[in-house]
């Protein structure tokens, strides 16, 4: 695809649950908390980041070890495990990000 195209789609992904904040007669009591409700963006920002870092993160892991596999198969038994666990690890901070957000 285009890198244009797939910015341009990344970046309305990522900004479409902005549309879930539109202001309605119940969540105008949210905007009366301390920070004047923009705790709701922090915690899009911090979760969406942490989403793209991650995906980022596992793909890179993947590629690298799907290009060890192909360059040497004998070995797919030796690198499926760490890469697996390693997806594990990168998941787990996504989740941990997820848990900090709605601390918030």
């Amino acid at each position: 695809m285009n890198k244009l195209l797939t910015t341009s789609i990344a970046l309305a992904v990522f900004f479409m649950p902005f549309l879930a904040f539109a202001a309605d007669d119940r969540s105008m009591a949210f905007a009366q908390q301390p920070g004047g409700g923009m705790w709701f963006i922090a915690k899009a920002l911090a979760i969406g980041l942490a989403a793209i870092g991650g995906a980022l993160g596992q793909g890179k892991l993947v590629s690298s070890a799907l290009e060890g596999i192909a360059r040497n198969p004998g070995a797919a038994s030796q690198i499926q495990i760490p890469m697996i666990l390693g997806i594990a690890f990168v998941e787990s901070l996504v989740i941990f990000a997820l848990v900090v957000a709605f601390t918030m």
